[in-house]
């Protein structure tokens, strides 16, 4: 019997992880989560206090992964907005070189099939600030490239940095397809040179 690890969140999420992705979210359960990770039902109560917590956290932690790998991305592209912008779309693809476990998690399981409707409400706060600070990002890109964060030209980014990311590497498999992020690159390009529509 696998020895107890009560001290290690991180085993815990990674577990419950790869369970989500290799087996569905019904797989997640806490007796699933205890027997690959040899820490009892009662210190995984005690550390997560349900099943919903569990799920809610491991997430979290691929949304601030993903998202605190973004913005580094951007920071590295320095003053160019363009290039910041391209950085960002390509983030995709760079997380799932470092981190591909938590890019199944992140962007192939679907998020409504994994979260219930039972999460705790910190939990759910959490998740929503994942989402502010994407569009956050987004709107201090567009004050960098037009000088204006508006809804338009937030949609102009959020077709940059969701939209065609998913449809030139996510949902074609092409991840680490050097062609594809060429495309991907140049489809950016294409769209930010037509800048988004007047305020």
């Amino acid at each position: 019997m696998p020895r107890p690890r009560t001290h290690d969140p991180d085993l815990v999420l990674d577990a419950t992880e790869a369970l989500a992705v290799r087996s569905g979210p019904a797989a997640v359960t806490i007796r699933a989560v205890a027997t690959a990770t040899g820490v009892s039902n009662g210190a995984l109560y005690h550390s997560f206090g349900s099943r919903a917590e569990l799920v809610g956290r491991t997430w979290i932690r691929a949304a601030h992964r993903f998202l605190a790998l973004q913005a580094d991305l951007v920071a590295r592209a320095g003053d160019d907005g363009v290039e910041a912008v391209i950085a960002a779309a390509e983030a995709p693809a760079e997380f799932a070189a470092r981190h591909p476990m938590s890019t199944q998690l992140f962007f192939t399981v679907r998020r409504a099939d994994l979260l219930g409707d039972d999460l705790p409400e910190q939990v759910r706060a959490e998740l929503a600030a994942t989402q502010h600070t994407l569009v956050d990002l987004m709107k201090t890109l567009a004050r960098r490239l037009w000088d204006r964060a508006d809804a338009h030209a937030v949609d102009t980014l959020t077709i940059c940095l969701v939209d065609l990311p998913t449809a030139i590497l996510l949902e074609r498999g092409r991840l680490a397809n050097p062609l594809a992020r060429r495309q991907l690159r140049a489809a950016v390009r294409a769209v930010l040179d037509i800048g988004p529509a007047p305020a």
